[in-house]
C-alpha cells in the first residue's frame, strides 16, 4: 500500500527536502520559475540556482511549453513518468497538445544488477540465498516455431524452445526457485521494472518481469512531494480550483499502486485470454501464476515480430490487410462486447506471429466501460452518422460531468458544425475515426464537460488502433468495419435474455424500494418528533469562504487594537504621563511604536494578498 501523505508542514521538518529540491531545480531550469515564485516554494531552492547556464535555459526556451514538460517528466524519472502517461490519458484535466506530446513519453531508464535480481527472487519466493549450481551448461535452441496454447490454435507437441532464445554463459541456473535458469542481461528495461528470459523447471521458456528494487519507497516519496504541491496549486492558483489538483495526484496514487501489483495485471492477462478462448488469429501469452507475485510477473516468452517492421513483415509473405482487420476485430470485441479492453495498444506491444496472428503484450494499463456506458458510446456513432445534432448533444452529456449546466443551445450548433464537416458528402471510408474522436473531446472541453477517465482511454483505443491500421493497410476503412459490431450491439438490447434480465433487475430494484418507503419514513417522523431533523448542504468552496472570512475579521480586529493603541498613546502623551523621557511620556512612545509595528505588518499582509 502506497503512503500517501501530506507534507505540508516540510518546511519545518525538511523532510524529503533534497529530493524536493531537485524537483524544483529541474522546474526552474526548464524555464517554469514562475510556478515557484506563484507558489512560494523557492526557500528549497539552493543558493546561486540562478547560476544555471544561460545558454541552456536559452536553448530550453526555444522549445514549446509541452516539449519542456515532456523533458522535464522525463527527468525527473519513473513516478513523474507515469504520471505524464496517466495524464496523457486525461483531456479533462489538460489541453490536447499537452496530451498530444505526453504520449511521447519513453521509459529510458537503465537496468538495475543482476545481484538485485537474485535478492528480489530470494525475497519474493522466500529461499535461501541463492547460488548457481557447478558447471552451467550452454542450452541452444532449435529454429522451431512452437508456441504454448492456451485454448487458441498454437499448441506446444513437445518440450522445444521458441526460435532465437539462447541461454549461455550469461544465463544463471538456480537450485532452490522456481526457475531452472535466469538470463542475467534483461531484452527489455523501463521505469517499473525490466524483463529477463528463463527457463522453468519443467523447461518452458518464459518472459520473467522483475520490479524495480525500492520504487515503491522512491513512488512514495515523490507523491508526498506532488501532493504538496496540488495543495499550494489550490490555495495559490484560482483558475486551478476547476482541476482539483489534490483530487488528480490520489486518483494517480491509485492507479499506480495497481501497476505496482503484477498480480492484477496477470488476471487481467488470464481475462483477455478466456475473451478470445475460440477466436482464430488472436493469440494471448499464458501466465504462469504459481511463479507469479506482486512484485514478479511469469509469462510465456513468445517470438514474434514487431507490427511496426513492416519491412520484415512484408519480406516474410505476412498478409496485412488480414492482420489490420484482426486487430480491428480485437479492440472492438473487447470494447463493444466485454467492456474490458488493452488500454495502451501502441505499435510496440503488438507482434505477429506466424499465420498471420496477433499477440498482444504488456497489460499493465487496462479499461473498463460499464454497458449503460457502451451503449450510449454506439448511440453517439449512430446520431452522428444520421446527423441528429440534438439527441447527440444530450447523449455526450450523458458521457461527461460537469458543476454548471452547459449552454445546450450553443453545444448543439457546434456539434451541428462537427456532424456536418463529418457527414456531409464525406465516404465513410474517408472518415478519420481517430481525428473525428478527437475533436468530439475538443467540443467537450470548450463547454466545461469532463469526459470520464474510462471514455477517454476507451476513445484512445480506437484512435491508437486506427493508427497502426492506417500503418499496415493505407486503405482500410475503419468505419465501415465498425458497422456490423454496432449493429450488434444495437440488436442485444431487444434480445429475450436481455430484456428478460431488465424486466428481472427493475422488478427487484421496485419490490426493494416499495420495502424501504415505509422504513425510511418512520425513521423521517422519529426525527421530525424529536426535533432532530437536518439538513445537509454543500456549498462550493465553502472552506476558502470561511478562510477568508476570518482573515477579514482579524484584519478587523487588529485595525481596532491599532487605533485604541494610537488613542490611548495620544492620551498618555497629552497628559505627560510618567515614566518621562526627553519631556515625553515612555508609554505613550512605546504605545505609538507598537502600533506603527502592527499597522506595517498589516499593510505587508494586505499587499502580498
Amino acid at each position: 500500500m502506497l503512503n500517501l501523505r501530506s507534507i505540508g508542514i516540510i518546511g519545518k521538518t525538511y523532510r524529503h527536502v533534497n529530493r524536493y529540491r531537485q524537483i524544483l531545480t529541474i522546474l526552474f531550469r526548464y524555464g517554469f520559475d514562475n510556478i515557484i515564485d506563484i507558489l512560494k516554494i523557492d526557500q528549497y531552492l539552493e543558493v546561486g540556482l540562478q547560476m544555471i547556464s544561460r545558454n541552456k535555459r536559452e536553448k530550453v526556451e526555444k522549445l514549446t511549453p509541452q516539449e519542456r514538460v515532456r523533458l522535464i517528466f522525463e527527468e525527473l524519472g519513473p513516478t513523474f513518468i507515469k504520471f505524464g502517461q496517466i495524464l496523457s490519458t486525461r483531456p479533462d484535466l489538460i489541453p490536447l497538445p499537452f496530451i498530444h506530446e505526453l504520449e511521447k513519453l519513453q521509459d529510458n531508464v537503465p537496468p538495475f544488477s543482476f545481484s538485485k535480481v537474485k535478492s528480489i527472487i530470494e525475497s519474493e519466493f522466500k529461499l535461501a540465498s541463492l547460488s548457481p549450481k557447478p558447471g552451467i551448461n550452454i542450452i541452444e535452441y532449435k529454429e522451431n516455431n512452437i508456441f504454448e496454447g492456451n485454448g487458441n490454435e498454437y499448441e506446444s507437441s513437445e518440450e522445444e524452445p521458441e526460435p532465437g532464445i539462447k541461454f549461455t554463459k550469461n544465463s544463471f541456473q538456480f537450485s532452490g526457485s522456481p526457475f531452472e535458469s535466469i538470463e542475467k542481461t534483461p531484452f527489455a528495461s523501463a521505469s517499473i521494472g525490466q524483463v529477463h528470459r528463463a527457463i522453468l523447471k519443467n523447461g518452458k521458456k518464459v518472459a520473467v518481469k522483475i520490479q524495480r528494487p525500492g520504487i515503491k519507497k522512491l513512488i512514495a516519496v515523490d507523491l508526498e512531494i506532488l501532493l504538496h504541491l496540488a495543495t499550494l496549486m489550490e490555495h495559490h492558483i484560482e483558475d486551478l480550483s476547476f482541476f482539483r489538483p489534490v483530487k488528480i495526484v490520489q486518483e494517480f496514487a491509485s492507479t499506480l499502486e495497481k501497476e505496482l501489483d503484477y498480480t492484477l495485471e496477470a488476471s487481467s492477462m488470464l481475462r483477455v485470454a478466456r475473451q478470445f478462448l475460440f477466436t482464430a488469429g488472436i493469440y494471448i501469452p499464458k501466465v504462469y501464476m504459481e511463479q507469479t507475485t506482486c512484485s514478479i510477473l511469469t509469462m510465456e516468452y513468445v517470438e514474434g515480430i514487431k507490427i511496426s517492421e513492416i519491412e520484415i513483415l512484408e519480406a516474410k509473405g505476412y498478409d496485412r490487410e488480414l492482420l489490420t482487420q484482426r486487430g480491428a476485430d480485437f479492440i472492438l470485441t473487447q470494447v463493444l462486447e466485454h467492456g474490458f479492453f488493452h488500454g495502451d495498444l501502441h505499435p510496440g506491444n503488438i507482434f505477429v506471429l506466424p499465420d498471420n496472428v496477433l499477440c498482444p503484450v504488456d497489460f499493465g494499463i487496462m479499461g473498463f466501460v460499464d454497458q449503460y456506458s457502451r451503449e450510449v458510446f454506439v448511440d453517439i456513432i449512430a446520431s452522428t452518422v444520421t446527423q441528429n445534432t440534438q439527441q447527440t448533444s444530450r447523449l455526450l452529456l450523458e458521457l461527461t460531468d460537469y458543476d454548471e449546466e452547459p449552454d445546450l443551445r450553443a453545444l448543439e450548433k457546434d456539434i451541428a458544425g462537427f456532424t456536418g464537416h463529418y457527414m456531409s458528402g464525406t465516404a465513410l471510408k474517408d472518415i478519420n475515426m481517430g481525428k473525428m474522436l478527437q475533436d468530439i473531446v475538443q467540443i467537450a472541453l470548450n463547454h466545461r464537460l469532463r469526459l470520464y477517465p474510462e471514455t477517454f482511454l476507451m476513445l484512445k483505443a480506437f484512435t491508437a488502433v486506427e493508427g497502426v491500421a492506417h500503418m499496415m493497410y493505407p486503405g482500410f476503412d475503419m468505419v465501415s468495419h465498425a458497422a456490423p459490431y454496432i449493429k450488434k450491439a444495437k440488436a442485444a438490447r431487444f434480445s429475450p435474455t436481455r430484456i428478460s434480465d431488465d424486466m428481472s433487475r427493475i422488478s427487484s430494484e421496485s419490490i426493494k424500494l416499495l420495502q424501504s418507503i415505509p422504513r425510511e419514513s418512520l425513521a423521517i417522523i422519529r426525527q421530525l418528533r424529536k426535533g432532530k431533523l437536518t439538513i445537509g448542504f454543500d456549498v462550493q468552496r465553502l472552506e476558502k469562504i470561511i478562510s477568508a472570512h476570518h482573515q477579514s475579521n482579524n484584519r478587523i480586529a487588529l485595525s481596532i487594537i491599532i487605533a485604541a493603541l494610537i488613542m490611548a498613546s495620544a492620551l498618555l502623551l497629552c497628559f505627560s504621563v510618567p515614566p518621562m523621557v526627553l519631556g515625553l511620556s515612555l508609554l505613550g512612545i512605546a504605545g505609538l511604536a507598537c502600533a506603527g509595528f502592527i499597522g506595517f505588518v498589516l499593510v505587508i499582509s494586505i499587499l502580498k494578498q
